[in-house]
């Protein structure tokens, strides 16, 4: 079994989200062959020498199910800092965008089909860039948590004035990148809009936000179809 999820935007360990994160490793990786996360596990990753409560917690929820079963991260719009030291130290692996695994199904954070939406995607390009991101964490951490706190609230003031149907993905774009990787099916979530859908070369899987619930997509085995489940909270 294959397990995917994506976009919980933790912010605190103290939290039923996160409390829910950490039953879920703890129990799936005992039994899962991988665990995928796709992106956005963070509201806000700051650098990989983050000693606040959140990077502690996750540090070390992520080492006991590393210890267990092979654990992915792919980068997303809110996490894109996760680095090498963080994955050495914890014994997850992060991966290329996209990344095609050996049964065909391609991985991703998703933004990057969203390419009607052509500022973002050039703000994208700078976060992304290893110049803007040495720049920054170069940059005392603190100074690093209020630039954090600055970029969210702009972005959270951007959104909202944006038409809903540019910051979804573009077809065309998603098709294109599927039949240049030979992708069988697509597991996807940063538009926090959960569901199945059908294309000319397979499906897509959308991952829906951790927001009233804990989206995730369970694949029985290698070549299978997955299935979208919505968990209920930890208390």
């Amino acid at each position: 079994m294959r397990l995917f999820l994506s976009d919980l935007h933790l912010e605190s360990p103290d939290t039923p989200v996160f409390r829910t994160f950490a039953e879920l490793m703890e129990r799936a990786s005992r039994t899962a062959e991988s665990i995928h996360i796709l992106g956005d596990l963070t509201e806000v990753w700051v650098g990989d020498d983050d000693d606040g409560p959140l990077a502690v917690s996750l540090a070390t929820v992520l080492t006991d199910a590393a210890a267990h079963c092979r654990v992915t991260l792919t980068h997303g719009n809110r996490d894109f800092l996760f680095g090498n030291a963080f994955a050495a130290a914890t014994g997850i692996v992060l991966l290329p965008e996209p990344f095609l695994m050996d049964d065909g199904t391609l991985l991703s954070h998703g933004d990057g089909f969203c390419i009607d939406d052509e500022a973002y995607q050039q703000v994208r390009a700078l976060f992304r860039s290893s110049e803007w991101q040495q720049d920054v964490l170069s940059q005392p951490l603190e100074a690093r948590r209020e630039l954090a706190g600055n970029l969210r609230a702009q972005s959270q003031a951007t959104n909202a004035n944006k038409a809903e149907n540019i910051m979804d993905v573009a077809a065309r774009e998603v098709d294109r990148v599927a039949l240049e990787t030979g992708a069988r099916r697509m597991i996807h979530g940063h538009t926090h809009r959960p569901g199945r859908h059908t294309h000319s070369w397979g499906f897509r899987y959308v991952l829906g936000a951790w927001e009233r619930c804990a989206w995730i997509a369970r694949q029985p085995a290698p070549g299978r179809e997955p299935v979208l489940e919505c968990l209920p909270y930890r208390a």
